[in-house]
Parts: structure tokens; C-alpha cells; sequence
């Protein structure tokens, strides 16, 4: 069974930081491409970040920058340093793994920037 369980949420002022987490098991973690995705009350879905299995990174346009992905194959996780948060970034984030076009959601962390 794959779970993927996203942490770090919460309230930040805008201009402030937060890191989220994505603990993954039932799969074999280091081959999945891994990502975060965002969804804010009354829009679509939207990439945040990526990294592949080889640690290449691509981010957003709205994010390069101030977001910073990353992964710990030893520990099966994937991360997202969140810096200078706007208002507008009030959403909420979603961890996936991709393998050859299997794909696996987390079940999302509340990230409220608000003052």
C-alpha cells in the first residue's frame, strides 16, 4: 500500500518561511520523481516543484527563487523550504511520486499565510 503523508503546515505571516515534509512508503522511493502541488480555494491544481531521481529540480516561475525542493533517499522524504510566503500562497500542498506515468497523491497540508 503506498502512502505518501504530508507535514509542516500551518499559519505563517506573509514574508515568513515554512518546510514541508513528505514521508513515502510502499514504494521504492529513489526512482520516483517526486513533486509538490498546490491548490487554492476555487483554482485548479498547480506545480509548485519537481525533483527527479537524480536530484534535477524545476520550480514554478511564481516560486524560483524563494521555494527550495529537495529529497533524503535514506529516509524516503521529500521536502519543500518555503521562504518569503505571500498571500496568495494560502493553499493547499500536495506531495506527489511519479514512475512512468503511476502516479501517487499525498492528502495535502493546510498552508494559510495570512497576518
Amino acid at each position: 500500500q503506498v502512502q505518501l503523508v504530508e507535514s509542516g503546515g500551518g499559519l505563517v505571516q506573509p514574508g515568513g518561511s515554512l518546510r514541508l515534509s513528505c514521508a513515502a512508503s510502499g514504494i521504492i522511493f529513489g526512482i520516483y520523481t517526486m513533486g509538490w502541488y498546490r491548490q487554492a480555494p476555487g483554482k485548479q491544481r498547480e506545480l509548485v516543484a519537481t525533483i527527479t531521481s537524480g536530484g534535477r529540480t524545476n520550480y514554478a516561475d511564481s516560486v524560483q527563487g524563494r521555494f527550495t525542493i529537495s529529497r533524503d533517499n535514506a529516509k524516503d522524504s521529500v521536502y519543500l523550504q518555503m521562504n518569503s510566503l505571500k498571500f496568495e500562497e494560502t493553499a493547499v500542498y500536495y506531495c506527489k511520486a511519479d514512475y512512468r506515468g503511476n502516479g501517487y497523491w499525498g492528502q495535502g497540508t493546510q498552508v494559510t499565510v495570512s497576518p
